[in-house]
C-alpha cells in the first residue's frame, strides 16, 4: 500500500524547494511523485506546427522522491509520518503516525 496517493497535500524536506507545500499530481513510478508547484524546471521547447505549438521556454513540473515529502498534517500544521493500520474488518487504513487518527483520502 503506497503511503502517498495522488491528491495529498505534502510538505517538501530537503532540496532547494524545503519548506514549500503542494498537491501531489500524480505517481510517475513507484518511488517518484510529481507535486504541484515543487520541483519546476525551465524547459526549452521547439515549435511544432503539425501539433500545433509555439515554441520557448516552458515551466515544468519535475519528479521528486517520495522519501523527500512527508504528508501535511492540518490538526499540528506540520509534515508528519504516514503508517497502516489494520482495522477489524481486514482493511487498511492510513493513519497520521503523532495522533494515530485516520488520513481522509
Amino acid at each position: 500500500m503506497n503511503k502517498l496517493k495522488t491528491g495529498d497535500q505534502v510538505v517538501v524536506l530537503t532540496g532547494r524547494d524545503k519548506g514549500k507545500r503542494g498537491t501531489v499530481t500524480a505517481r510517475v513510478d513507484a518511488d517518484h511523485l510529481l507535486v504541484e508547484g515543487v520541483n519546476v524546471a525551465k524547459k526549452h521547447v521547439r515549435p511544432n506546427p503539425l501539433k500545433g505549438t509555439t515554441g520557448g521556454i516552458v515551466d515544468k513540473t519535475m519528479p521528486i522522491h517520495q522519501s523527500n515529502v512527508a504528508i501535511f498534517n492540518p490538526a499540528s500544521g506540520k509534515a508528519d509520518r504516514v503508517g497502516i493500520k489494520l482495522l477489524a474488518d481486514g482493511k487498511k487504513v492510513r493513519v497520521y503516525k503523532s495522533s494515530g487518527e485516520e488520513i481522509k483520502a
